[in-house]
């Protein structure tokens, strides 16, 4: 059994849940964990496993060495079963749920930052220059992405009205496991908890406008635009993170192909060169993206996102997320803001500034 983590709905209850990927079958990692402290002749099982494995992923993964040896119980209890049914809590509660019945959040709902890279897989370069891409794409350039942006598996991306380019990008995620600075790249295996799916959406017209000033800011981070997930592959169940199958599929179709053998520097230099900004556990950076995205085409019209569209993300050993594009709804009040703002966003002009009158 690979050793997978979610972040998962449960759905009686309707409240997050740190699960245990089992088969076709989701395990509450701490529910799990009480019913073992519990057959230790445990008084206070619930409390103690709140504490030593807790119910949120944020917060497990902030318990370091302590909360990953319970969790190891947990997954030696899962290998003696071959029917997750027969699982009960130490009360007798249900505690292992169908995977197609529950929805499946982002595996870190809120990482306190994540760091997006580019120019990792130089194909990536270099299509863009054969795309006549205006700006170049140099190594390590990077970007802050809103957790505010975040969605899980299956969840929809909105297409804002904003952009008639909207685009993907499939990337591996890699979830810090522990607090560091300045880390040597021989000593960051250490730090990464595991590894997801990411798929960096973005408005590419916004973008273009955008980078005449340097920036990466609304292009990347409007509603929706970070879907991650299904799920966490723990670092050691990953198998050769720098051999892993990638692709993304739109209507079935492959756009992105490529595997992460292309990266042209490895994911601890990844993680070392952006440990100069404190990494804490739940971060998430991700390598960049491979080629075939939309705007690199010779003529991307056609392989721009659109309402109705299905996008599927897979990476070996990690998973597929899957996410439903979707036209924007809005409000009346948030059409008219949108009618009065709208040339700001369609436009290389910015109103000159004016200090307000003494």
């Amino acid at each position: 059994m690979r050793k997978q983590l979610a972040t998962f709905v449960e759905p009686n209850y309707q409240q997050d849940r740190l699960g245990v990927i089992a088969g076709d079958w989701v395990v509450d990692a701490s529910l799990a964990y009480a019913s073992i402290l519990a057959q230790r002749t445990s008084a206070n099982a619930y409390e103690r496993a709140a504490l030593e494995l807790p119910p949120d992923m944020l917060k497990f993964l902030q318990g370091g060495d302590h909360c990953m040896a319970a969790l190891k119980e947990v997954f030696h209890l899962l290998l003696n079963v071959s029917d997750p049914t027969v699982l009960k809590g130490a009360r007798g509660e249900c505690m292992a749920f169908p995977l197609k019945s529950v929805r499946l959040k982002a595996p870190v709902p809120r990482p306190g930052k994540i760091i997006h890279t580019a120019g990792n897989f130089r194909e990536h370069a270099r299509e863009g220059s054969e795309g006549k891409w205006a700006f170049q794409i140099p190594p390590w350039i990077s970007f802050l992405k809103c957790t505010s942006s975040i969605v899980g598996h299956e969840d929809t991306i909105t297409h804002p009205r904003l952009t008639a380019k909207l685009d993907h990008e499939i990337e591996v995620g890699i979830i810090i496991g522990k607090a560091g600075r300045y880390i040597p790249a021989e000593k960051a295996w250490d730090h990464i908890a595991g590894f997801t799916i990411f798929n960096d959406i973005t408005a590419r017209d916004i973008q273009a406008r955008e980078m005449k000033s340097g920036l990466l800011n609304l292009g990347k981070n409007l509603d929706t635009f970070a879907p991650f997930g299904p799920v966490m592959t723990l670092r050691d169940d990953i198998g050769d993170a720098h051999n892993l199958k990638i692709e993304l599929r739109v209507n079935g179709d492959p756009r992105q192909v490529s595997s992460t053998s292309h990266l042209s520097v490895s994911i601890p230099e990844i993680v070392s060169h952006w440990s100069v900004m404190r990494l804490e556990p739940g971060d998430i950076i991700s390598t960049g993206t491979v080629s075939g995205v939309a705007a690199f085409r010779p003529d991307p019209t056609a392989y721009w996102l659109k309402p109705g569209d299905v996008v599927e993300c897979e990476i070996e050993n990690i998973g597929l997320l899957r996410n439903h594009v979707r036209a924007d709804e809005l409000t009346v009040e948030q059409l008219a803001w949108l009618a009065k703002r709208e040339s700001l966003f369609a436009t290389d002009q910015v109103d000159e500034y004016k200090p307000p009158a003494k």
